[in-house]
């Protein structure tokens, strides 16, 4: 088991540890809502946006293939 001493010097640290966090804390520079919000947008559009270009890319690809596949098959029965 832990010793008495042990366990004190344990919830010293804790609180320690907490009280540090909390200073630490206090000195991040927080976006404003009006940032986070702009920020949130920009990355939903831009996930749309990367989004719908890989399946354009895979469409055309995708396109190309069959294409290959369809000559290759009327060629070579």
């Amino acid at each position: 088991m832990e010793s008495k001493k042990s366990i004190a010097k344990n919830r010293k640290s804790l609180f320690t540890y907490i009280q540090e966090l909390k200073d630490e804390l206090k000195k991040v520079s927080w976006t404003s809502l009006e940032e986070l919000r702009f920020s949130t947008k920009m990355v939903v559009l831009a996930t749309i946006f990367f989004g719908l270009g890989i399946y354009l890319v895979d469409f055309v690809i995708k396109g190309s293939l069959d294409s290959i596949r369809a000559i290759l098959h009327f060629i070579f029965g």
